[in-house]
């Protein structure tokens, strides 16, 4: 209902999307603030968490937590009666401060461009639906019956202990399409975990499995007995690396820049920059011009990423050292004032 109520709530609604994206999607986001020029029209200010596409190079808005001020409280006239007015004194009707904010289906698209690769999809087990694929080998037209149902009993055994060890296992049992077509086909739809189960595995008592996150790793084995803790525990050291991967990338494409001939060939790098500005709108748009690379007379197509620099946010954590107030200059080479902030700016989406 106040400004302090409003400012807690924005930064709380924000914690909550940093969670989502580190926690759950293991994908690295920047909280900051945006700049006037990014804000949310009419918003008092706005916060966001941004993430980063390493293919690409650029950056996307992840989530953003606007605070709207009394802007809209007082177009539309929207009260409240004092909660802190005295008893018997006349409550003032107050106009309240407000906050807008929700998190889209973009989430979903950001991970799997993050984790993707040419194979496919690459889901992180705290969101995955199957988190592991059991899939029965070594089933050939000499194999009896009896073999394959016992085969298939034992497959399934192994699926009900998973079950009751909290992991969200599956069985291919599909007599139509090889293993090796089923390999592809869940490495394709992105399952954290494959489990190759066959008559050689069954006389050792183990399984085999393979890491959709680390496939040119190879293969290794888990003693039947184990799999109740060592597959949970193993899906959590997935969700670790996965999010340490992507996270090592962003850090190693997020570039500190204090000077305007190392900006362009940064971002040309796939680099997203922190460099120190001056906050003003106009800039921007000059520094977007500046690095966007047109050429005189080339057709640019309307629905491809910008390719000019623009501002993505005003990361909290601030750099250190490098920017001293009302020394140190704008890195906007037509800009003659002086810098406020550090400034994330990158190629987005």
């Amino acid at each position: 209902m106040t400004e302090e109520d409003a400012g807690k709530e924005v930064l709380q609604i924000l914690d909550y999307y940093e969670a989502i994206y580190h926690e759950l999607l293991a994908v690295p986001v920047v909280k900051g603030r945006k700049t006037v020029a990014e804000q949310f029209p009419g918003a008092h200010y706005t916060t966001t968490v941004e993430g980063f596409i390493p293919s690409t190079g650029r950056g996307i808005q992840a989530g953003t937590s606007h605070c709207l001020g009394q802007h809209f409280a007082k177009m539309f006239d929207i009260t409240v009666e004092d909660p802190h007015a005295k008893e018997g004194e006349k409550k003032e009707k107050l106009h309240v401060w407000q906050n807008s904010w929700g998190l889209t289906t973009r989430s979903i698209g950001i991970m799997i461009l993050t984790h993707g690769d040419n194979k496919g999809l690459v889901i992180p087990p705290r969101v995955a639906e199957i988190q592991a694929i059991i899939v029965p080998v070594g089933i050939t037209a000499k194999t009896t019956p009896e073999e394959r149902e016992k085969h298939y009993n034992e497959t399934n055994a192994i699926k009900e202990v998973l079950l009751e060890a909290g992991v969200r296992a599956e069985t291919d049992m599909r007599d139509d399409q090889s293993p090796g077509w089923k390999f592809n086909h869940w490495e394709l739809k992105g399952v954290p975990l494959r489990i190759e189960f066959g008559p050689k595995d069954s006389a050792k008592h183990v399984v085999t499995v393979a890491r959709r996150d680390q496939l040119a790793a190879g293969k290794s084995e888990i003693p039947i007995a184990d799999l109740g803790k060592d597959v949970p525990a193993l899906l959590e050291i997935i969700q670790s690396d996965m999010f340490r991967k992507a996270s090592d990338e962003f850090r190693e494409h997020r570039k500190i820049i204090t000077k305007w001939e190392d900006f362009v060939p940064a971002l040309n790098k796939k680099n997203t920059c922190i460099i120190p500005h001056c906050l003003v709108p106009d800039c921007e748009d000059e520094i977007k011009e500046l690095s966007s690379g047109k050429i005189e007379g080339q057709e640019v197509d309307a629905r491809a990423p910008s390719m000019g620099a623009k501002s993505l946010c005003i990361p909290f954590d601030q750099p250190a050292e490098g920017l001293v107030h009302g020394e140190t200059k704008c890195t906007n080479p037509k800009c003659e004032r002086k810098a406020e902030k550090w400034v994330m700016f990158g190629r987005s989406y």
